[in-house]
């Protein structure tokens, strides 16, 4: 499996960055994050921990809620101006991705149009070394191999795959998530879920990742409402913030499938925030799983939402455990529409295209089509 090198946990825990640059010999940091984190004070919590050890650092904040390729280009021209030797990214997964596809980029500069990095790219090179900071709890851009990046001209979502791109060191500190809104709350709790799931049914799942994903289903089934209900509620962001770390151990090293697939070309076309659709699919696509050999699984995610199955057939076991995802989405105020969200129906066969086509269809335990997944567009619609 492959994991970040060093991991902390624990409100506060942002001050280690200033512990692991020193032991590792860095002089300056190239800061990734956004222009809101900055507006609304959370990128000051990293920059105290700067300008108390004394460490220089340098402000990249063109990261949009869907990172371009030009937002990447934009970040290797001013890492290479800044001087800086390691990279700090502070965000959700748009600035985390963003600062992984700079620091690949840098370092293997025959990608330099980014493009060439979807799929599987042939990189030989680490990236700059890189510290996470995830300031929600959803994307576990911290811990995973993946990032997403949106190429403009074709109006994609490309999903890049790299050992070469996780961050050297992740410091989940849930204070920097108490400013999260309930919907964004909601929307990456979800996403987290859709992780944990997606994986524990993947073809490639095996013990150690599905003891993780399990434990991230039922963290997130006990404290993801909590969360959205009281931001303030300090056990349920920090019981969060571990589950999306969880999940995100679990498929950055098995995968996906179809809901991520679906989900990346309504990012990429309409900008839908990645956690809101794969919170509305998600609920679809289990059911239309659900008729594969994943199907035994589904009475462990029903238990580890919190239903007794003891009594249970196999299909019962089944319904329980997908209704209950649905209770959940809609308990934290989750559309179940795509019509909800202004996606325009006609668009529904090009968007079964782009999604068939997407790298995480490979995973999905059910072989699929088209046809299959423009159908359950219309189902979701």
């Amino acid at each position: 499996m492959i994991l970040n090198e060093t991991s902390y946990f624990g409100a506060g825990c942002r001050s280690e960055i200033a512990t692991e640059a020193k032991r590792r010999g860095f002089k300056k940091a190239f800061f990734v994050t956004d222009k809101d984190l900055i507006k609304f004070g959370v990128a000051d919590k990293v920059i105290e921990v700067f300008q108390g050890a004394g460490l220089p650092y340098e402000l990249f904040s063109d990261v949009k809620p869907n990172p371009t390729v030009a937002n990447v280009q934009a970040g290797v021209e001013a890492y290479r101006k800044s001087g800086a030797d390691f990279i700090v990214a502070l965000g959700g997964g748009s600035a985390i991705d963003t600062a992984k596809g700079i620091g690949i980029v840098v370092n293997n500069p025959e990608f330099a149009d980014v493009c060439s990095l979807e799929g599987v790219a042939d990189t030989h090179s680490r990236a700059v070394p890189t510290f996470a900071l995830p300031t929600t709890a959803g994307t576990a851009a911290e811990v995973t191999i993946n990032y997403v990046i949106i190429d403009e001209t074709k109006q994609k979502k490309m999903v890049c795959v790299d050992p070469n791109d996780i961050p050297a060191v992740a410091l989940i500190d849930p204070e920097l998530m108490y400013s999260m809104p309930k919907g964004l709350t909601a929307a990456t709790g979800m996403d987290a879920l859709t992780h944990a799931i997606e994986s524990y049914i993947t073809p490639g799942a095996w013990t150690m990742t599905d003891m993780m994903e399990i434990k991230a289903i039922e963290l997130i089934a006990r404290n993801l409402k909590r969360a959205v209900d009281d931001g303030s509620d300090r056990e349920a962001r920090e019981a969060m913030a571990e589950a999306q770390y969880i999940a995100g151990m679990g498929f950055s090293n098995v995968g996906l499938g179809i809901v991520h697939s679906m989900a990346h070309p309504l990012g990429a076309r309409y900008d839908t925030p990645h956690g809101l659709a794969n919170a509305l699919l998600l609920p679809y696509v289990m059911v239309y799983n659900s008729k594969s050999a994943a199907a035994p699984k589904y009475r462990a995610i029903a238990e580890a939402m919190g239903v007794d199955t003891g009594n249970m057939s196999e299909d019962e076991a089944i319904k329980a455990a997908c209704d209950a995802v649905r209770d959940l989405a809609a308990s934290v105020g989750i559309p179940s529409r795509l019509s909800q969200i202004n996606i325009p129906k006609e668009d529904l066969h090009v968007l079964a295209v782009d999604a068939f086509n997407d790298v995480c269809t490979g995973g999905n335990p059910r072989p699929t089509s088209v046809e299959d997944i423009k159908a359950l567009y219309n189902e979701a619609y």
